[in-house]
């Protein structure tokens, strides 16, 4: 079938076919796929063999059990990329570097790493503040504990 001016037009190819069924000469109305390999080439059926074919359809026929565990799971997430949660590293580094999220009601505000600050965080720059988190140290603080607290950094990482 084609869509032409908004009306349906039935295709003359389609409409000539016969039903690749061996004994049958009923018109071919009903597309079913060939092969699990091959979901793009069709055989041509009438309702009874194209019922038929379905009933013995098995996707999974020649699929061992972990190929067949491997495709459902695609299947669940519409063949999009996973990860498992807590496992995406560029999140927590992104999340550590975003110190200025733009909470305007103050929902998150108890969550955020300079909540327990001092009133003094807020007068350093942003880059300041983010080397501050990224050091897990508060301000105000001293030339000895920021090396300190990088001696530790350097040793546990």
């Amino acid at each position: 079938m084609k869509w032409k001016n908004k009306r349906i037009e039935i295709d003359d190819e389609a409409s000539g076919r016969i039903c690749d069924h061996p004994d049958c000469i009923k018109l071919g109305e009903y597309r079913a796929p060939k092969s699990p390999s091959r979901l793009g080439d069709f055989y041509w059926f009438c309702l009874e063999h194209v019922r038929a074919y379905n009933l013995k359809w098995n996707y999974y026929r020649d699929m061992q059990e972990p190929e067949i565990e491997a495709e459902i799971r695609n299947d669940t997430v519409w063949r999009r990329p996973t990860w498992p949660m807590g496992s995406n590293v560029r999140a927590a580094r992104n999340r550590s570097q975003q110190p200025n999220f733009d909470d305007s009601f103050g929902i998150f505000r108890e969550h955020r790493p300079e909540s327990n600050a001092s009133p003094e965080y807020t007068k350093y720059d942003a880059e300041s503040r983010r080397s501050f988190n990224v050091m897990e140290i508060r301000p105000p603080t001293t030339l000895t504990q920021l090396k300190s607290r990088y001696k530790e950094l350097v040793k546990k990482l």
